[in-house]
């Protein structure tokens, strides 16, 4: 999930950005230290978008920049468990697929692409034996986070499920929609022969 929160740091001003605006060198220090930043409590950082209340710089000895105590905001992508995510299949694998959610991909194993029997062909194309789905590069999905690991900090990972109702492509919630329909018709032609 997207989040825009609110922190507060110490942010050094280089000497060279001194003859800026001082929110624009902060803000630009700002964005260089935490654009694509990742860590477990922030996730994975996509923009700082703005400068608040800038607090009095202080120069430490030695040092030839000041450091001013900073509020700022910030876009960051947080994956919780049990999330809806939607994406679209960046690469295929015969183990699964690789979803792009934003500015990460999640994973997608083979066995939970589908609720059928699946076989992987040379085309990188994902198909169900029984119902004749299909999942290739491309393709727009929807998924569920199933896992998520910051365990490598510079790799974080998230294993998602497109196996229940309502996810994976589009057009599969469709047919399975239009088939509930029938259903009842069905039921009443066979209620109709047998009396």
């Amino acid at each position: 999930m997207y989040y825009r929160l609110k922190l507060q740091d110490h942010v050094r001003v280089p000497p060279a950005l001194l003859g800026m605006d001082i929110k624009s060198a902060i803000l630009t220090e700002l964005k260089k230290r935490f654009e694509g930043y990742i860590s477990k409590e922030l996730g994975i950082v996509i923009d700082v978008t703005s400068v608040g209340t800038i607090g009095e710089g202080i120069i430490i000895s030695g040092d030839g920049a000041p450091y001013y105590e900073t509020e700022f905001e910030i876009v960051t992508f947080i994956p919780e468990m049990q999330e809806i995510l939607d994406g679209r299949i960046r690469d295929m694998a015969d183990f699964g697929a690789f979803l792009n959610v934003g500015p990460i991909d999640a994973m997608v194993h083979i066995s939970q692409t589908m609720d059928d029997f699946v076989s992987f062909s040379k085309d990188k194309v994902l198909t169900g034996r029984d119902s004749k789905k299909n999942l290739k590069v491309g393709d727009d999905c929807r998924a569920r986070v199933t896992a998520v690991s910051f365990k490598d900090v510079s790799n974080p990972k998230i294993g998602v499920t497109m196996r229940q109702p309502g996810l994976g492509k589009p057009e599969w919630s469709e047919v399975a929609e239009q088939a509930e329909e029938k259903k009842p018709e069905e039921e009443k032609k066979k209620g109709k022969k047998t009396r």
